[in-house]
């Protein structure tokens, strides 16, 4: 699962595993219990450069780990050499939702780093625009709506994986 924060990339992510009854990781989540501390210090401490280089090993283990689903952070997929092995291990899911469902969902949580300017807003806007063409380059994509729920959206990423007959197993 790729695409913006707020996406729904976790718990489109949780639920779609549930439905297929696979493994769900979220690379986040397996960063923070590995450095024992969040995103937002890791960042503060460290910087964005360093993240990335721990979020690509975590990426590079997850897969190629057990079969399943698996939600990668925002900014994940923007760098190439994630893109190429999520390629060559799996097939990647844009969740792709608009700025204004986006910053419904972002605008009051306080643990999104790159969101800590003055306008927050602009900032999720002028990532957005910079984003898209790169998640535009995943294997497929599905739109998320704000009317959508998670069941609904998770049915929806079943059908779109559905198209390719290498991903699902047919029972």
């Amino acid at each position: 699962m790729v695409g913006m924060m707020g996406a729904g990339k976790t718990a489109v992510g949780t639920q779609l595993a549930r439905a297929l009854s696979v493994p769900f990781v979220d690379s986040d989540e397996e960063i923070v219990k590995a450095a024992n501390m969040s995103i937002a210090e890791i960042f503060e401490r460290d910087g964005e450069p360093f993240f990335r280089r721990k979020e690509a090993q975590v990426i590079a283990r997850l897969l190629h780990g057990r079969a399943g689903i698996l939600s990668t952070g925002g900014g994940a997929f923007l760098q190439e050499a994630n893109r190429t092995l999520i390629a060559a291990e799996g097939v990647s899911v844009w969740l792709k939702a608009d700025i204004d469902l986006l910053w419904t969902r972002v605008r009051h949580k306080t643990n999104r780093p790159l969101l800590r300017t003055n306008d927050p807003r602009a900032t999720l806007t002028a990532l957005y625009e910079a984003r898209v063409p790169i998640y535009a380059l995943a294997d497929l994509c599905v739109e998320a709506r704000a009317d959508y729920s998670v069941e609904v959206m998770a049915e929806q990423v079943i059908a779109t994986l559905q198209t390719r007959p290498d991903v699902l197993e047919r029972k």
